[in-house]
């Protein structure tokens, strides 16, 4: 991450964040046509923390209904803390479990939260859950008590008195507001708008995901990315397609709407919403090697997951598979261990992926997959059956793959290819043949496969969008050892 910048700072020249106006009450969102005086303008690095400060959103430029990605920090734990909060890993009210998740006691948790952020987890916790609340009011015809739940929170009661604080307005009277082309209809579920911050290369993006495509989990067609899932045991469905140069247009097809901030938040991952994308072609554009690459795919970035277990179990089916090869296996383990889907045949789903419970100690035999392969899948599973390793994120990218790379059969190439796909903006598995031709087809030096690492040094801490886009030059993509 960069440097820190202060959270609350009296300027009138900020790009990023929000400014809010001393004599009106209220905070806008960059671009907000409004133009108070530069005496009168303070600004914050989140809107939970203009909120908390006593300011209330604009009903012009409607701050709620954009992306917010938070940068800026400077302390990695508080990073890693944000996403536990901010994407429901963990109850979002309880600052002590949490803190407990990242080693650290609640009340230094909510020091570091006030130093770097503005707010305490609790209160960043209360600000997205009404965030996504009010989009719900807007966007849906959900009934009150619906998107109460949906949102996350635990009582009719909790939802009314926080919107009202953030908001000034009781529920009803905001839905009240909502503009006549805010309302989304689908043709069956639920429709929502999922904010990005441009540019986003949504065909790149397809494409990737859906040359692997795990058959009856996945499916993309027409510009559509499909897929099972599970939620509390049930199974359910997803579509996402572009929806606007601003945002996704999310389908939710589920067995029911409590804690549908979490689908949508695991829904961004897939296809990393949230990633700071221009600073990281900021800095690889002026590297030599990439700068070509990254001006003529500025929207190109290193596809995510909705269930990090899937990749890491299909990333150990492709150790030295090429990809179609890959999809026929794990598509053979879907089939025998997922849970068959009725009635979604139409979207070309059938299957939701085995949990690891089910993986484990599951019989893979005549699967297609080596003893040896069999045997790390197997290995992999229990650990994170057992917890013995976490996919949420909450440590640090080191500390992630030496967990992952103490499992057998798991080495540093898949360590680093799944925490790449979790989200983590600096894994780079350099040992890989496809980025070490990549490189040489740029024009770089290579002697030695190693030398690909040494190479990387230089474009850290965005090795991972480094990878992606030297996956993508035309002799090396697709590369067959991807899985």
């Amino acid at each position: 991450m960069a440097g820190i910048r202060p959270v609350h700072r009296d300027t009138s020249r900020a790009v990023s964040g929000y400014s809010a106006v001393v004599t009106t009450g209220i905070y806008c969102r960059p671009g907000c046509s409004a133009r108070p005086s530069p005496a009168n303008v303070r600004h914050f690095d989140i809107a939970a923390a203009a909120e908390v400060a006593g300011y209330r959103a604009c009903l012009r430029c409607r701050p709620y209904r954009g992306a917010e990605p938070i940068t800026g920090v400077a302390s990695e734990v508080v990073c890693r803390a944000i996403g536990l909060v901010v994407d429901g890993d963990l109850p979002s009210d309880s600052e002590a479990a949490v803190a407990a998740h990242l080693g650290l006691s609640a009340r230094h948790l909510r020091r570091l939260f006030q130093e770097h952020v503005g707010v305490t987890p609790l209160q960043l916790a209360r600000s997205s859950r009404a965030h996504f609340a009010r989009r719900l009011l807007d966007d849906t015809d959900l009934s009150i008590t619906e998107i109460a739940f949906a949102a996350g929170f635990g009582s009719l009661r909790q939802f009314n008195r926080t919107l009202h604080g953030i908001f000034r307005a009781t529920p009803r009277e905001l839905r009240g507001r909502r503009r006549l082309a805010d309302r989304l209809v689908a043709d069956g579920g639920l429709a929502l708008r999922l904010a990005f911050t441009a540019p986003l290369d949504w065909e790149a993006m397809l494409a990737y995901l859906s040359a692997r495509a795990i058959a009856g989990v996945e499916h993309v067609a027409g510009g559509v990315y499909r897929r099972t899932i599970t939620v509390d045991g049930d199974p359910g469905a997803l579509e996402v397609a572009m929806g606007g140069p601003d945002h996704l247009r999310l389908t939710a097809h589920l067995p029911h709407w409590s804690g549908l901030i979490h689908v949508a938040h695991q829904v961004r991952r897939i296809f990393n919403l949230d990633f700071e994308i221009e600073r990281a072609n900021d800095l690889l554009g002026r590297d030599p090697l990439l700068s070509a690459r990254i001006a003529s795919l500025p929207g190109l970035r290193v596809p995510g997951a909705w269930d990090p277990f899937e990749v890491g179990v299909r990333a150990i089916v492709g150790q030295q598979v090429t990809v179609p090869g890959a999809g026929t296996i794990i598509g053979r383990v879907v089939a025998r261990h997922g849970m068959r889907v009725a009635g979604l045949g139409q979207l070309g789903l059938t299957h939701t992926f085995p949990p690891a419970e089910v993986l484990a100690d599951a019989d893979l035999t005549g699967t297609g997959l080596t003893g040896a392969r069999i045997d790390a899948i197997h290995h992999f599973a229990r650990a994170v059956a057992a917890a013995e390793i976490r996919l949420d994120r909450s440590r640090s990218l080191d500390e992630q793959l030496a967990s992952l790379e103490a499992v057998p059969g798991v080495g540093a190439w898949t360590a680093n290819y799944l925490t790449l796909r979790m989200g983590e903006a600096d894994a780079f598995p350099s040992t890989d043949l496809g980025l070490r031709r990549a490189v040489e087809s740029l024009g770089g030096s290579l002697t030695t496969t190693g030398d690909v690492g040494l190479v990387a040094e230089r474009w850290r801490p965005w090795r991972a969008h480094a990878a992606i886009h030297l996956w993508s030059t035309p002799r090396s993509y697709p590369a067959p050892t991807v899985p």
